[in-house]
């Protein structure tokens, strides 16, 4: 079995974090940003940088922190770039990697729980943790200008238009409009 290493890892050995929060930078470099634009199906991740603070809790650990990255999608609609700045804030927990108890156990996490990245070992990956975090505020539907105008010409309707359409009252609108003709 080979494991794969991320594309833009930081490792940050948690016997070096404690209660007193741990600032640190991570930037991505080119060769970096793509492999990360190749994977996340982009077509350039001009830039990639966060400032994270650190907090060690035990063996759990608390990064919060601020994302900033420039990236090219292609348009859903056309395939032309659309550029795309992003700047949003996170905040991740750290895990140990539960122990497995040899069964097949669903698991049920609640809404804090969500942002929990689970680790082996004696250290965290930062980088890999605002990868994801870069590919979660992604826009899933990009759209160049014109886009609306190629989607309309090969029938995709808009959500207020396909709401028009479900309701209850657009049938009896066209039940109406036959019954005049």
């Amino acid at each position: 079995m080979t494991l794969s290493v991320p594309e833009f890892s930081r490792l940050v050995r948690i016997d070096t974090l404690s209660e007193v929060p741990r600032s640190l930078t991570v930037e991505a470099d080119e060769a970096e940003r793509a492999a990360l634009a190749k994977r996340f199906d982009l077509q350039a991740i001009a830039s990639l940088e966060a400032e994270v603070a650190l907090v060690r809790r035990q063996e759990t650990v608390s990064a919060t922190g601020r994302l900033r990255a420039a990236v090219t999608q292609s348009c859903v609609a056309t395939g032309e770039p659309v550029e795309a700045v992003i700047d949003e804030p996170f905040r991740i927990l750290f895990s140990p990697l539960p122990e497995a108890d040899g069964g097949e156990e669903e698991i049920e996490l609640s809404e804090e729980e969500c942002d929990v990245v689970f680790y082996e070992g004696g250290s965290v990956d930062v980088g890999e943790a605002v990868a994801e975090t870069l590919a979660l505020s992604l826009d899933p539907w990009p759209r160049a200008p014109g886009a609306e105008e190629v989607l309309k010409e090969a029938g995709v309707v808009s959500e207020d238009e396909a709401q028009q359409a479900a309701s209850p009252f657009a049938g009896l609108a066209g039940l109406k409009d036959s019954l005049k003709g």
